[in-house]
């Protein structure tokens, strides 16, 4: 996390099913609204990717 609050993670690919990013495991809706979330909205993304990254991975 950069001193401006959280970064966005990047690599956007779509998910076959077009749910997922391939790359970093976010929403089409948390994609296109990162820019407008506050600080504790983007922690919230991460734990979620931090989740949804482990399932893929498992």
């Amino acid at each position: 996390m950069g001193a401006a609050g959280p970064a966005a993670p990047g690599g956007a690919r779509p998910d076959a099913a077009g749910d997922l990013c391939e790359g970093c495991f976010r929403t089409l809706d948390e994609i296109a609204g990162w820019s407008r979330m506050d600080d504790e909205a983007k922690r919230a993304v991460w734990a979620l990717i931090e989740r949804r990254a482990g399932l893929v991975e498992a």
